[in-house]
């Protein structure tokens, strides 16, 4: 039997907002069970991997702080691995702040932004950003229109919450692409920078299934790079956006919940 490996991504599939899916912690038992290899990624930075393993935690799901992959750890991966060490201005929540700490290369704060060291940037690095201002933008623009690189942590537009959704890291990156006239290096899905790391964590298995609710990141991402696209409908994208897209998942279900008998279909036994 080929040996799966599978992608969970986190809001809108595991869990919306501080709300659990419904099975998805059952999901998750079983995959341990049978030694099924797994990750979560997650294109929101505004976590780290600790904060999320405790929000997981929370909700009954136990996993390793290892096996969990945000847009931001994945953006200082692919930094440490690609670029040459410079001075980073952080558009972004505190856990990409603390990614690019953790990059060790320095990290122009706001305060020394407003002293001229926006100047001195080497690297714009923007994700989603709940204390967004006008001020960020700002310093943003002038470094990158000073020669900064430009870096999104990812390209969704929207992230699901239990209101609704929220505009998310997209929003603001255009917001910059507007103002600077340049194209970022997106690093999250659906782009390559991140199937490499999450490739490496997933280890040596024949097959990758993507879970995900996005069309224009998740599946959009298991077609580029030849995994299963597994839809669910507990997220962002719907039906009718199938059929408006043309992007079309393997599998789509109408939540994790469903994944678990489909597991049980393909891998036999029960939990």
């Amino acid at each position: 039997m080929k040996q799966i490996g599978i992608i969970f991504d986190m809001d809108g599939v595991i869990y919306r907002g501080n709300t659990p899916i419904t099975g998805s912690r059952e999901v998750i038992n079983f995959l341990k069970s049978r030694g099924v290899p797994f990750v979560f990624l997650t294109n929101n930075s505004t976590k780290t991997p600790r904060s999320y393993r405790e929000k997981l935690l929370s909700m009954g799901i136990d996993v390793p702080e290892g096996l969990i992959i945000t847009s931001g750890l994945a953006t200082r991966i692919y930094m440490e691995k690609h670029f040459e060490p410079g001075k980073v201005f952080v558009i972004g929540g505190e856990g990409l702040e603390e990614e690019m700490e953790a990059l060790g290369w320095g990290v122009v704060s706001i305060e020394k932004a407003r002293t001229g060291e926006w100047k001195k940037v080497k690297y714009v690095v923007v994700g989603l950003d709940p204390a967004l201002t006008y001020e960020k933008l700002k310093y943003g623009t002038l470094a990158i229109r000073n020669g900064a690189r430009f870096i999104g942590t990812n390209p969704d537009t929207t992230y699901p919450a239990e209101e609704g959704l929220y505009p998310g890291a997209g929003a603001i990156i255009a917001s910059l692409r507007a103002s600077t006239d340049r194209e970022p290096l997106i690093i999250g899905k659906p782009n390559e920078p991140v199937y490499e790391v999450v490739k490496e964590k997933l280890g040596d298995v024949d097959e990758i299934w993507m879970i995900g609710d996005r069309l224009d990141t998740d599946i959009l991402f298991a077609r580029r790079f030849g995994m299963k696209a597994i839809m669910v409908l507990t997220g962002v994208s719907s039906l009718e956006d199938v059929e408006r897209t043309g992007i079309r998942p393997d599998l789509v279900l109408p939540s994790v919940a469903e994944l678990l008998d489909y597991l049980k279909a393909i891998l036999g036994g029960g939990g």
